[in-house]
């Protein structure tokens, strides 16, 4: 028996996946992106990724979207087993496991989760997970890259255009005894927008501080140009120790940093402290500073109030992380939280991975 009807049956849950995530999925493309594979060959991840690629996606914007949904949808190691000898059967997505490195010991009691599973724990509060969902949870935060926009800086370079480069052409004048032979231009040169995370670390935050660090952890992993603080009673720069590439040794490594965890917040005495120390010198200029903090304030509001000002004047894009957010009824009555709501550009909840996969795009797209 032939091993399409199963790869079919995969193929129409990718489909539902990706209408899922938002992304509209022409008619025909099951069968087109079932031909593909059929083209490339043998059956195998790599082939199907990119059959599907070429019958989902309509257009540059799709393949992020895509990109989501197959790792959603299909396991790294596993998932050519999946794709044998079969009747052709409905789907049911509690019954194709996704290992990815994410699911448990195969030994263990538990079983791993599945692809339904997977869509639950994304959305549920981080909070409220039990320490398996929460060791889940945890890799999903870690496969998140960000794609960081450019900003123009004041430097220039050669090139076919912007404004005329009158020096570069008088210097060619004189070299060809004052004729010129064409039209120079400089242009500004780009460069990756910095991005600043500061993250609460106190004891109102401790259910959801591992899962921000290990978000700062990600954005390490994505590039140079991203620093993390952790902001408690005390300021600590976690930016080299999240470094690391595997995460629960990063997360580690951070942990023995943070002589404060779980302790008391001063916001605002900590925010001076970063803006006088880094971001007043460039490292807030420009950049996208995101707080992770649910806004309970010990010190003074009118302090947290004047340096979050502060913050925004140099600062490109301000957003302000507040787990409760989420919650129905919640307002923002804590004195932090009215102190700074007039000077971010964003407010949003991050409390669950959904939410910090947004939060990754709205990073992106400042």
């Amino acid at each position: 028996m032939s091993a399409v009807p199963a790869l079919e049956a995969e193929l129409v849950g990718l489909a539902a996946a990706l209408r899922r995530h938002g992304m509209a999925v022409p008619g025909g493309a099951v069968a087109a992106a079932l031909t593909a594979t059929g083209a490339l060959g043998e059956p195998s991840r790599r082939h199907l990724y990119w059959a599907g690629r070429l019958a989902f996606c309509t257009s540059p914007t799709d393949a992020r979207t895509y990109d989501r949904a197959f790792e959603a949808w299909f396991s790294d190691r596993s998932w050519v087993k999946q794709v044998r000898p079969r009747p052709l059967e409905p789907v049911l997505r509690d019954r194709l496991e996704l290992s990815d490195g994410l699911a448990g010991d195969p030994d263990a009691d538990t079983p791993p989760p599945t692809a339904s599973r997977t869509e639950i724990l994304r959305s549920r509060d981080l909070s409220e997970l039990t320490a398996a969902d929460r060791e889940f949870a945890h890799r999903l935060i870690a496969r998140l890259r960000r794609r960081p926009a450019t900003r123009r800086t004041r430097r220039t370079r050669p090139g076919r255009r912007g404004r005329t480069d009158l020096r570069a052409m008088a210097r060619e004048a004189m070299r060809l005894g004052g004729e010129t032979i064409r039209w120079r231009h400089r242009t500004h040169t780009h460069r990756r927008r910095r991005v600043v995370a500061l993250v609460d670390v106190s004891g109102s935050m401790t259910s959801y501080a591992d899962s921000y660090l290990l978000f700062g952890h990600a954005l390490r992993r994505s590039g140079r140009d991203s620093e993390v603080f952790s902001v408690g009673t005390r300021l600590t720069r976690l930016t080299e120790p999240l470094g690391a590439l595997d995460p629960q040794a990063a997360l580690d490594r951070a942990g023995s940093r943070v002589s404060d965890w779980a302790g008391g917040t001063r916001l605002g005495t900590e925010l001076k402290t970063f803006l006088d120390r880094w971001g007043q010198r460039g490292m807030a200029r420009g950049a996208v500073v995101v707080v992770f903090s649910d806004g309970w304030e010990r010190g003074g509001a009118d302090l947290l109030a004047t340096q979050a000002r502060r913050l925004r004047r140099l600062a490109h894009t301000v957003i302000w992380v507040n787990p409760h957010r989420a919650r129905p009824g919640y307002e923002p009555l804590t004195a932090g939280m009215r102190a700074v709501l007039g000077h971010i550009d964003a407010f949003v909840s991050g409390h669950s991975v959904a939410a910090l996969e947004e939060l990754m795009d709205r990073i992106d797209a400042a």
